[in-house]
């Protein structure tokens, strides 16, 4: 006896199927991101520090003192605050030494005691600074005040020989190299942020749509009016007046997700690479494109007339030239209104364009008005 069909088995499946679609689709079509991707809080950043200093410990690869005279007047410098003097006729010939500069970035609430990475290169001559040992340096910010203060031995990743007779062999960059945790942080930076009675986000990329949406996003979780836009960057969020709670309140706001706007219809050239980047909301309008190309080779080459034994006459050479033209067949695609990325590859895949000649495609697109994308070269 056969079993009785449940009418609703066949629902329940093909509800079953609908869901397992409906889960597979819904994370690609809601591109959802954080708040801590899109946009970073305003006066929270890092400074930039710079200084001047020596390497020493070199292996014959430093400052040629002949033409690099400041080196020498920094060893002089150095010296005399150690109670040691040159005479002025003096000028010694240093190879171990070579003068540098030292930058470094400094975290936002770096606090005093706190290491940070340097990179140290070369401003002389020196050849390498590979073995080398930094001298105690001090790193200023944009106001002149010292915030750092770096010294260690440097990491080259590079190397460099060379021969008498000129030759050089070099890989990578040996005039250049980096301290690990190699300045400690002398002076913390001030900051406002605990001060004001609200937090700005600034988003990373300017967007209307993208910055109305995070002002909604944050005004639905956290109550009505507590996000205003100000442009098309900034987010003016009212923050608790208490640091320890603003803290708090910060990391709940980096946690939010939002769907940012969809970025403008760009296409993007380089013209030294010959790399082209299409945007996903680039559309062309009805328009016809035949792309050919015209290669004319010229090939040159000497004959020599001589005469016979018997015959009166010099030996002379003669050139020949050969000019052959080649156009190969130029075919013509059809561009329908509104088409997509897909569909713009597909056509120019199809003649065999090359970057170069995808260039120029483009290029003709955008005069003609077809093509509804702003068109950047860099």
């Amino acid at each position: 006896m056969s079993r009785p069909k449940n009418p609703h088995s066949r629902c329940d499946r093909a509800t079953c199927v609908l869901a397992g679609l409906l889960a597979a689709i819904l994370p690609w079509a809601v591109h959802a991101e954080r708040v801590k991707d899109l946009a970073s809080v305003a006066g929270v950043r890092a400074n930039q520090l710079v200084g001047y200093g020596l390497v020493v410990g070199l292996d014959g690869t430093g400052d040629q003192t002949s033409q690099a005279p400041f080196t020498i007047q920094s060893i002089r410098n150095m010296l005399a605050k150690f109670g040691v003097t040159i005479p002025a006729n003096v000028n010694p010939q240093l190879k171990n030494v070579a003068a540098v500069t030292v930058h470094a970035e400094l975290p936002p609430f770096s606090k005093a005691g706190q290491a940070i990475d340097v990179t140290v290169s070369s401003i002389g001559n020196a050849g390498s600074l590979r073995g080398g040992s930094l001298l105690m340096t001090p790193l200023r910010g944009m106001d002149g005040e010292i915030y750092a203060v770096a010294q260690g031995s440097l990491v080259v990743s590079g190397f460099g020989v060379s021969g008498k007779d000129g030759s050089r062999i070099a890989l990578n960059v040996p005039s250049g190299g980096r301290i690990p945790n190699g300045a400690l942080v002398e002076r913390e930076v001030p900051t406002d942020f605990a001060e004001q009675p609200f937090v700005t986000l600034n988003l990373h990329t300017p967007d209307f749509t993208t910055s109305a949406r995070l002002a909604e996003g944050i005004n639905a979780r956290l109550g009505a009016d507590t996000a205003h836009t100000i442009d098309a960057v900034s987010v003016r969020v009212a923050a608790p007046a208490d640091p320890a709670h603003r803290i708090a309140y910060v990391s709940t706001l980096e946690q939010l997700e939002i769907e940012p706007g969809d970025a403008p219809a760009r296409v993007i050239v380089n013209s030294r690479t010959g790399t082209v980047v299409i945007g996903s909301k680039v559309r062309v309008m009805p328009a016809a494109v035949a792309h050919g190309s015209l290669a004319v080779t010229i090939t040159e080459r000497s004959d020599v007339s001589q005469p016979n034994a018997f015959a009166e006459g010099n030996t002379v050479v003669t050139p020949r030239s050969a000019v052959d033209v080649h156009q190969p067949e130029a075919r013509m695609f059809v561009f329908n209104a509104g088409v997509n990325l897909e569909e713009i590859v597909r056509a120019v895949n199809q003649v065999g364009a090359a970057p170069g000649d995808l260039v120029a495609i483009l290029e003709a697109l955008k005069q003609a008005g077809a093509l509804r994308a702003e068109l950047i070269v860099i």
